[in-house]
């Protein structure tokens, strides 16, 4: 897969300064001096804090540093599908700046409203909410997936986002060329026969495709107290596709507390009043009026997916392109073996 350079990354008191002049001709109302601090696990595309001297609040995405895959941490076009989602029933952030290679910055990136609201990123978050609070979060995630596969894409501008047909043998080439140049001397003959199955069983093409995600999950939206969904972040892999994919990844990042083992993911959706996989297929398929009876499919797909992104994060890590982010566990051995899992499962329905 061809890299393209990125940007080299700056970090502490002179990315501040090196923000400051840009942020400030940018985005109507800073005042400096600002603050930056990074936000959330930034593994892939970073995120900032930004704050100025009168606590007015701003979050900056951009690139991370080094080599990366072509086509990947565009943050430009996520830009775009947010712009063109404002004001449709999907809640996104509000974008206020945009910025490119060759402006003062000279780095890809954007700059967004901040949403005052609840991040659910681990347990002790949850705990914030009470068992109601998280019922209503479980709804409302549901409700802001169905929304999000019922925009009208053409309306919105974003008809020419991808093309609108072969989604899902885009995505299988796409990723297993990112998992050959991202691999080094690792062998994984389970991921290689999830991939084999994907291929060999691979729906048709969704008619008409629907705007896919690409990242929806519980942890990657915003919700307020009483588990009302406030906006949904971090749109980098979007396209126009297959909408069961966003479904199936849901379900692949979601915990339940009979599971066996430990979790893949912090993603706290064990805790009492989440609903459960089943849960989320049923309201998922009643809310939408789409057929769900192949989802155990795009399971497997996303953990295969999610095995092959996982390669590529730990690449960048270990090359010191993270920033001060860490790495703390080697996850691609057990996505290949939740990915083998349920293919094993899915191969016994053909």
């Amino acid at each position: 897969m061809t890299e393209v350079p990125g940007a080299s990354l700056v970090e502490g008191p002179a990315l501040a300064a090196q923000v400051e002049g840009w942020f400030t001709t940018h985005v109507e109302g800073c005042r400096p001096p600002l603050r930056l601090e990074r936000i959330g696990e930034g593994r892939s595309n970073l995120t900032y804090l930004v704050e100025d001297s009168e606590e007015a609040r701003w979050v900056l995405r951009r690139p991370p540093a080094g080599a990366l895959l072509a086509s990947a941490h565009d943050v430009v076009r996520e830009g775009r599908i947010m712009g063109a989602l404002a004001g449709s029933p999907v809640p996104v952030p509000a974008i206020l700046a945009v910025g490119a290679p060759g402006d003062p910055l000279d780095v890809p990136c954007i700059v967004m409203e901040h949403l005052d609201g609840l991040v659910i990123a681990d347990h002790e978050r949850a705990a914030l909410l009470d068992g109601s609070a998280r019922r209503r979060v479980g709804a409302s995630l549901v409700e802001g997936l169905v929304a999000i596969h019922a925009v009208d894409v053409t309306a919105v501008g974003l008809g020419d986002l991808s093309r609108q047909e072969g989604y899902l043998a885009r995505q299988l080439r796409r990723w297993e060329e990112q998992w050959q140049a991202t691999r080094g001397d690792r062998e994984l003959p389970e991921l290689e026969e999830a991939h084999d199955l994907l291929v060999r069983h691979m729906p048709a093409d969704a008619v008409p495709p629907s705007l896919v995600h690409g990242d929806f999950r519980l942890d990657n939206c915003v919700f307020d107290r009483a588990g009302g969904l406030v906006g949904v972040l971090d749109w980098e892999l979007t396209a126009l596709g297959d909408p069961l994919v966003d479904l199936g990844l849901l379900l692949a990042y979601t915990n339940e507390a009979t599971d066996p083992g430990p979790p893949l993911f912090r993603v706290p959706s064990s805790a009492p009043g989440f609903p459960t996989r089943a849960e989320i297929v049923e309201m998922y398929g009643a809310a939408s009026g789409r057929d769900v009876s192949s989802i155990d499919y795009y399971v497997v797909f996303a953990f295969w997916k999610l095995a092959c992104i996982v390669q590529g994060v730990q690449r960048r890590y270990a090359a010191g392109d993270m920033g001060d982010v860490v790495v703390q566990e080697d996850r691609v051995p057990r996505l290949a073996a939740a990915a083998r899992g349920a293919a094993a499962r899915l191969a016994g329905g053909f």
